[in-house]
């Protein structure tokens, strides 16, 4: 029986191009948990699991994914044969309660290594395959300055990067958020898709009136306005509104999924592998709300190019995507940690096609921004005339 042999789990800090302004928090670096797996063949397969804001955004940090890894989760995969996945973290669902993103960082280096084995790339190895090779993304503005957003979302119009605009709001009042959101959508015009995040800081009638004030901005979809446990305020809220409401942090896997779909509490899910607790967790949400009726939105935990990639395999076997996804992570980030970016061009993220997920790390940047690097930091020092 083929064994794990090695898992390495470690956390690399890298800053972002700018302050990314959220209603929870404004993150100015991104922490990646990072899982370096393998097997006693000698195959190697790496996975990721990364959060948004630390601890104010959900219950899992980065330190927390690492030690629930190392701790918890390791021992049991060490047990297992790394070649029949789904058994493998069947036995971690077993043995760890919750800790989704930690799951999913561990499932994703094991389809990594199971693609590599079979010579196929992961999108492969999920509900039916591939069906899409290349998929739309958004950009978020949150920068908290209108005119800067809308400088941003000119440039990358102009680059041809992205023309569907997520935009964070909820730390204003409700009409002062509102008036920030029309004047980039007046801007934007006919050239982009407006929509906006509230990251659940509305209740019932806060959330009533944005609503009905966004959607009369023209914007396209309000995501998570009010608390992820208040299914009921989602169900009235999408019942009174034309705008469709998109549910995000109310999805944490399919158990979920089917009592928001059940209610009618979101015309949209926001499909996180990070959040699901891995990729086929994440397909079997998509599989639900398909057979709901619901929308479905590729989203994103601005991950690094190891999730990202991983996502965007997850996204390429979904038969309806209307919405889009937001797979942008490593664009937010001042350094990419992959020997090869991902592909952004005309709108879209090329999917990586070859075997797992298509991609490699950058040895040398993932060793400069690993949290527990030991090597000294070398200054230039200008000569004295």
């Amino acid at each position: 029986m083929v064994t794990i042999a090695e898992i390495d789990t470690f956390i690399v800090d890298i800053p972002t191009i700018r302050p990314h302004v959220l209603a929870m928090a404004t993150m100015h670096h991104q922490s990646i948990v990072l899982v370096r797996m393998r097997d006693s063949d000698g195959l190697e397969g790496i996975g990721e699991g990364t959060t948004i804001g630390g601890l104010s955004y959900g219950e899992e940090s980065p330190e927390g994914i690492k030690l629930a890894i190392d701790s918890c989760i390791a021992p049991v995969l060490r047990t297992c044969d790394p070649t029949r996945v789904g058994a493998a973290m069947a036995k971690v669902t077993q043995s760890v309660f919750g800790n989704h993103i930690a799951k999913c960082a561990v499932e994703t280096a094991l389809l990594d290594l199971a693609g590599k084995r079979l010579g196929v790339p992961v999108s492969e190895l999920i509900g039916g395959g591939r069906v899409r090779d290349s998929l739309p993304v958004a950009w978020t503005l949150a920068s908290g300055d209108t005119a800067r957003d809308i400088e941003e979302a000119e440039r990358v119009l102009d680059l041809r990067r992205h023309n569907i605009f997520k935009l964070k709001i909820g730390k204003r009042s409700v009409r002062d958020d509102v008036s920030h959101v029309a004047a980039i959508k007046k801007a934007v015009g006919d050239r982009g898709s407006g929509r906006v995040d509230v990251n659940q800081n509305w209740d019932e009638a806060q959330a009533d009136l944005g609503m009905r004030l966004l959607q009369d901005a023209g914007v396209d979809l309000v995501e998570q306005p009010v608390a992820r446990h208040a299914h009921a305020s989602m169900a009235r809220l999408s019942a009174k509104h034309i705008v469709p409401l998109m549910a995000d942090e109310a999805l944490h896997g399919p158990c979920d999924a089917f009592a928001i779909a059940a209610c009618s509490g979101a015309r949209i899910f926001a499909v996180k592998i990070a959040q699901s607790g891995g990729l086929l967790p994440a397909h079997a949400v998509a599989t639900i709300a398909h057979a709901g009726g619901v929308g479905l939105y590729g989203g994103t935990m601005l991950e690094g190019g190891v999730g990202t990639a991983a996502s965007a395999h997850l996204c390429a076997t979904l038969p309806t995507l209307a919405w889009g996804t937001e797979l942008f992570g490593p664009l937010l980030l001042t350094q990419d940690i992959l020997a090869e970016p991902l592909r952004y061009a005309d709108f879209e993220l090329a999917v990586p096609t070859g075997p797992g997920l298509g991609v490699a790390l950058d040895e040398d940047r993932v060793a400069f921004h690993r949290r527990d690097r030991t090597a000294p930091t070398l200054h230039v020092v200008a000569e004295r005339a």
